[in-house]
């Protein structure tokens, strides 16, 4: 404690300066993240007679009523919604980190045949995506017209992530492989023993981008999608806040027997229902987040 109090004390004050600079300019960074999400909570928790005049800058409610929430968590479509989001995000990331790592180890090793040809035709597919009409097609003739999995597969090995963690692969010690393999273990062996757990940061990236990225998609699941009970959350999203019709979303019956529903401002709901689709991807980031360690490979290898 006291060698700490003395660095402290013996710090410069340039350096008390920058940093000064630098946590005031992350301060600055959380309250611009911050804020917006915090006005959408409050937006959606306000009285519904005084939504409309409710500033884009405030985070305290004017009022409260817990009408908008209780309506959107109530409602079958967005039930629905938050079940279909789960498990096509799921099974996507599952498909995706496990072919991606199954697929990036083997090239990942400069004695694989055609290693330089299979690479060249993973870079083709980065420059040359293939439109919507080709894809469209394809998926018909699998028959996934109307089918998750058509939402699901897309990009189930995507190339810059196979790209990210094939350089990662390359960077693990040839030092542990081969006293693996002088040991006996087999190459499947050396990659679920060895490898995968020295790659844990690596695959929770990767898994990261995988859950952004399908948990975000709604273009496919607007095209293939056409049973409304298939839907994500994010097309049911786009419906409510892009079609803004209050009556198709609370319900004609609801509308005209519950007066407390039929004030609700739409500006609250649409409120309420982006919070639904961000809260569930941000409490994800906590879980995945403590994989991001330094120094996995400190000790690995001794001199």
């Amino acid at each position: 404690m006291a060698d700490e109090f003395t660095q402290r004390r013996a710090r410069t004050p340039m350096e008390r300066i920058e940093s000064a600079l630098i946590l005031s300019t992350l301060l600055l960074l959380v309250v611009v993240t911050v804020q917006p999400l915090l006005n959408l909570l409050a937006l959606s928790l306000s009285d519904p007679s005084k939504v409309a005049g409710f500033s884009g800058l405030s985070i305290i409610p004017d009022g409260f009523s817990p009408n908008v929430w209780l309506l959107l968590l109530q409602h079958p479509y967005v039930q629905r919604g938050i079940f279909n989001s789960v498990w096509m995000t799921g099974m996507s990331v599952l498909i995706g980190t496990v072919g991606t790592a199954l697929m990036a180890w083997p090239l990942s090793r400069r004695e694989l045949p055609f290693r330089r040809t299979i690479f060249i035709l993973v870079l083709v597919t980065i420059v040359f995506e293939p439109g919507i009409i080709p894809d469209y097609f394809l998926m018909k003739h699998l028959g996934l017209i109307n089918n998750q999995w058509s939402v699901i597969l897309y990009q189930a090995v995507n190339a810059w992530y196979l790209i990210i963690l094939v350089r990662f692969f390359e960077e693990i010690p040839e030092e542990l492989l081969e006293s693996a393999q002088l040991d006996g273990a087999s190459q499947f062996r050396i990659f679920w023993s060895i490898v995968l757990p020295l790659a844990r940061p690596a695959l929770a990236t990767i898994a990261l981008f995988y859950l952004v990225f399908h948990w975000n998609e709604f273009f496919r699941a607007m095209i293939y999608l056409n049973d409304q009970s298939k839907w994500p959350l994010q097309v049911v999203l786009r419906q409510f806040v892009i079609g803004g019709d209050k009556v198709a979303i609370v319900g004609a019956d609801n509308a005209a027997n519950n007066i407390g529903i039929a004030q609700i401002n739409i500006r609250a709901l649409k409120a309420g229902m982006i919070l639904i689709t961000i809260v569930p991807i941000l409490a994800v980031y906590p879980l995945i987040l403590r994989y991001f360690t330094k120094g996995t490979m400190v000790g690995a290898v001794k001199g």
